[in-house]
């Protein structure tokens, strides 16, 4: 063992049912600097040759869903210890309290639930039989192929913000019947290998286990990625994360390697001057809004960040402290008293000073903070900050929202109809009604695309005209 295993925390690897270990690498957490090791990058494990037929090719979906399902019962177990070290360990290099990441990943097992796992291929494939096997199909000229949707191999660029992602992660993996490489995070290097040694102590033979590895290496290491980010090795790269993640490997791609990006998005409320007319209205809607900019204490993706709200400044006003109170209490419940950072403070306690301009509720300590505005704040809005934007007309929000808008939670929703057309010209990829960010509609598109329907690799065998007459033709479509 090196000198460095008696202060850092070890992140052990996984290459398709053999875990390494090791703390050859030393390297740092993301948000909070904390050092962690890891083995050497094997570049012979992570890497199966072409040759290899995708080991959950024959598999049959029926038979990966119910695996999956028996892998979220087991990742919820009490006595499951490969979790319970996990969460030891990412307590040491995650920006979230223990309480805030443990409870995301309990409740993100939910997704791997039979009816969750089969909408999600339903709305993604046409005819999910092309993922268990060639489908015919035949033109209006008689020509005839054959479709399947073919097993990808898959590096997936994880983020650091949620569990919830390495667990979705696993099961779309599985379900594309992929050979899959999960790099993952710095402030997470655990969660992933956690889930794989699960389900390898289900079955350490099971193709699903063959199928997958985990490893970390530093976005942006030459030494990796000159090597593995070639379309020899795999098809595509998802990747989740911020825009350095993202552009760092924008680079490699070409033809032959494909990107799947779920890249960094802004999520906004629009709250309409119905919110306003009482008391109690205020009060539903600020609570409804709160619930959207604390998600993951407002690390994901689908937080919000701003919220326009429509009406005159004074009741504006008291939506705002409305709004602040519950986030400081749902601040409080969460255990997240992290302070702002210096560059976020300062930018902050500057608006503060500017009376006349902005009005502020709460303090830059991290516990909660709402500022409203005339237009939004030139800075991002993180850690329990909310900017609310007032405006004359929910039509002067529309300008503000662009590609980079992921989800807006709209109140009242009998009024989203009327929008959901200029916001989607806009660039919106989902409207929802405010308070429900969260929780989205199963198998519905995420970031403006269906997944699973990118994931694979559409492969056609063509086969010429059919021959004879119609009753041949229906024989050849009903194979």
């Amino acid at each position: 063992m090196s000198e460095h295993s008696d202060f850092t925390v070890s992140a052990p690897f996984f290459y398709r049912g053999e875990v390494v270990e090791g703390d050859e690498s030393i390297h740092r957490s993301r948000d909070l600097g904390v050092s962690f090791a890891t083995p050497r990058f094997a570049f012979d494990k992570a890497i199966p040759p072409r040759t290899e037929v995708p080991p959950l090719l024959n598999v049959p979906t029926d038979e990966i869903i119910d695996f999956l399902v028996e892998t979220g019962q087991r990742l919820v177990a009490p006595d499951n210890e490969h979790v319970h070290d996990c969460f030891d360990r990412m307590a040491s290099t995650h920006i979230l309290p223990r309480s805030v990441f443990e409870n995301v990943g309990k409740h993100a097992v939910a997704y791997l639930d039979k009816r969750i796992l089969k909408a999600e291929l339903e709305q993604n494939f046409p005819d999910t039989r092309a993922l268990d096997r060639w489908v015919p199909l035949q033109d209006f000229t008689g020509r005839k192929a054959w479709v399947r949707a073919f097993a990808p191999r898959l590096i997936h660029v994880l983020p650091g913000n949620s569990p919830g992602v390495a667990i979705k992660s696993v099961a779309q993996g599985a379900l594309v019947k992929g050979i899959n490489l999960f790099k993952m995070s710095s402030a997470d290097p655990f969660y992933m290998v956690a889930i794989l040694r699960t389900m390898a102590a289900i079955d350490p033979e099971h193709p699903i286990v063959r199928s997958m590895s985990a490893a970390y290496w530093r976005g942006g290491d030459a030494a990796v990625e000159n090597v593995i980010y070639r379309p020899q090795y795999f098809d595509k790269i998802v990747a989740w994360g911020g825009g350095d993640a993202i552009n760092n490997v924008v680079k490699y791609i070409g033809p032959g390697f494909q990107l799947v990006s779920f890249d960094p998005k802004t999520s906004i409320s629009m709250i309409g001057r119905e919110a306003l007319v009482s008391e109690e209205t205020m009060e539903a809607a600020a609570d409804r809004a709160s619930a959207d900019l604390m998600m993951l204490n407002q690390e994901a993706c689908a937080a919000s960040r701003f919220q326009f709200v429509e009406g005159p400044q004074d009741l504006v006003d008291r939506f705002s402290e409305k709004f602040h109170r519950r986030i400081a209490e749902r601040a409080a419940l969460s255990g997240d008293v992290r302070p702002l950072s210096s560059d976020l403070k300062e930018e902050v306690e500057a608006l503060m000073m500017m009376d006349d301009e902005y009005g502020v509720w709460g303090r830059s300590d991290g516990k909660g903070l709402v500022i409203r505005s005339d237009q939004p704040v030139d800075f991002h809005p993180i850690n329990k900050i909310g900017n609310v934007v007032r405006v004359d007309s929910l039509d002067d929000a529309v300008r503000y929202v662009n590609v980079a808008t992921q989800t807006i939670g709209f109140y009242p929703s009998d009024r989203m109809a009327d929008y959901r057309d200029r916001l989607s010209a806009g660039g919106a990829q989902r409207v929802c009604p405010l308070g429900e960010a969260g929780p989205s509609t199963f198998g519905t598109p995420w970031d403006g695309m269906y997944p699973l329907h990118r994931f694979v690799n559409w492969a056609v065998n063509e086969n010429g005209p059919v021959d004879g007459g119609t009753e041949d033709n229906e024989v050849y479509l009903n194979a």
